[in-house]
């Protein structure tokens, strides 16, 4: 699998998130709960090998980009879903 694209979802919240990674056709890992931490996040990419193949989805709402530039500084494409208004 290691030429096949794989997608890291995540459901930010303020202190805590969730993720799920789409590995191939039809495989969906849940991948538990983290703390909405850089040192948490990192070790997630580090379980995950890396940024090759990997692309990343999130809602920003509240949180904002703080993700998006931990991301793009270890030059992971991340798609940045931007909530605008009330839900």
């Amino acid at each position: 699998m290691s030429n096949c694209t794989r997608y890291l979802g995540l459901d930010v919240h303020a202190e805590t998130i969730t993720a799920a990674i789409a590995e191939g056709r039809g495989r969906i890992r849940n991948l538990g709960k983290y703390p909405n931490r850089p040192e948490a996040v990192r070790k997630l990419l580090e379980k995950l090998g890396g940024g090759k193949n990997l692309k990343v989805c999130y809602e920003a709402g509240p949180t904002g980009y703080a993700l998006y530039w931990q991301f793009t500084q270890c030059e992971f494409r991340t798609i940045v879903n931007a909530k605008i208004g009330p839900s």
